[in-house]
């Protein structure tokens, strides 16, 4: 075997071994992901529990007016399917405001809950621009705001 076929070989054994390397830990990331178990708002609020990261969705069942004191909030009420609500508070001074926001729309959240007797908050639903907090996001016919 000439010098050159022996190492476009190596070259091609490095590839293989990145490319099955990556393909385990992708695999592996994932499959903790998909098994790691996931609070749901309704155990969160159940066991009184805040500061929880968490994704859900539901219907805009009641549209609020805008806290303008501090940081600018985006305010309305989400129904979940098993029959909670929860207050959303938006900073629409870290990401831009929901528009065209109406009762009865399908929204999809992620961001942090905070519990409270009256079902909870879900707040940090906008980008960190420090970069110290996770980021949160809310999709509202096919668009996500960041």
């Amino acid at each position: 075997m000439s010098k050159t076929s022996r190492q476009k070989q190596r070259i091609w054994l490095i590839i293989a071994f990145i490319v099955v390397g990556y393909g385990a830990s992708q695999f592996s990331a994932e499959q903790a992901y998909s098994t790691a178990p996931q609070t749901t708002i309704e155990q969160a609020f159940q066991q009184h529990k805040s500061d929880v990261q968490l994704q859900t969705s539901g219907i805009v069942s009641r549209l609020l007016a805008d806290d303008n004191e501090g940081s600018r909030h985006q305010r309305f009420i989400v129904s979940l399917a098993h029959g909670q609500t929860v207050l959303v508070a938006h900073n629409i001074d870290l990401a831009n405001k929901i528009q065209d926001l109406k009762l009865g729309d399908k929204i999809s959240l992620y961001g942090e809950y905070e519990w409270n007797d009256r079902g909870g908050v879900l707040h940090w639903t906008h980008h960190d621009p420090a970069s110290r907090h996770i980021d949160g996001w809310i999709k509202h016919q096919g668009k996500t705001y960041q």
